[in-house]
C-alpha cells in the first residue's frame, strides 16, 4: 500500500489516537472498536473510497477489517464477507 497524496498527514492519528488502522500506511479505517470496525466495513464498500486503492489494497484492507470483526464483534465475520 502506498502513501496517498490526498490525505492530510497524521490526520488519523490526531482524530483517533494510536490505534490500529485497516490502511496503516495512511491511517485510514480505524479498527479498534466495534463502532469503528462497522464504519470501516461500510466505508470500504463505497466507490468513492475503494476507487482510491488498487484491487489488491482493497482486499488487504477488507481482510484486516474482517479479522478485527471476528476478534471483537462476531467470529462469523461481517455480513457478505
Amino acid at each position: 500500500m502506498e502513501k496517498r497524496d490526498d490525505i492530510y498527514k497524521n490526520r488519523g492519528l490526531h482524530e483517533y489516537g494510536d490505534v490500529k488502522f485497516a490502511d496503516s500506511e495512511n491511517d485510514k479505517y480505524p479498527i479498534d472498536t466495534e463502532e469503528h470496525i462497522r464504519a470501516a466495513w461500510s466505508y470500504i464498500h463505497m466507490p468513492r473510497n475503494y476507487e482510491k486503492y488498487t484491487p489488491e489494497d482493497v482486499e488487504t484492507i477488507k481482510k484486516r477489517i474482517i479479522k478485527a470483526w471476528k476478534e471483537k464483534i462476531n467470529p462469523d465475520g461481517p455480513p457478505e464477507a
